[in-house]
């Protein structure tokens, strides 16, 4: 497995929790060996990404661009993508949830990596499920709402 996180924002809080929460989604999605790309940055930088990509001229926190173009892949080895997490909005997020931030970087990365292996929410029942994957991936890696 190699992960790149790429701290372009320059987070200085210790993240080394994320290898354990990355590592529990990928066994819970028996993904054996991945690469992907965590780049860290800020509000500008999203929103210049969100509307580029998605024509939404808006920050948001998280966005995923999947390499793969389906999640039916049947070999061991897989390039996934970049997931981009905007520091600031995770920050004000934890706040507004009244969680810690690594519950919340947490929160995100999983988001991301599932987006990386297929899921979507854009349906309510696909949501549930996703969401659903997110909270169960959280507790195995002890990481509550509370924490």
């Amino acid at each position: 497995m190699a992960i790149e996180i790429e701290n372009l924002y320059g987070y200085d809080q210790d993240y080394g929790y994320l290898n354990k929460v990355i590592a529990l989604t990928l066994e819970m999605e028996n993904v054996l060996d991945a690469v992907f790309s965590i780049i860290f940055v800020d509000e500008e930088k999203i929103q210049d990404i969100n509307r580029e990509y998605r024509g939404l001229d808006r920050v948001t926190d998280v966005i995923s661009f999947a390499f793969e173009d389906s999640s039916d892949v049947s070999y061991d080895f897989r390039f996934l993508g970049d997931i981009y997490i905007c520091i600031p909005r995770m920050k004000e997020q934890a706040l507004e949830y009244g969680h810690s931030e690594k519950r919340e970087l947490s929160f995100l990365v999983v988001h991301g990596l599932l987006h990386l292996l297929g899921y979507d929410h854009q349906t309510e029942k696909e949501e549930k499920e996703m969401f659903s994957k997110q909270e169960v991936i959280l507790n195995a890696a002890d990481i509550k709402r509370e924490a």
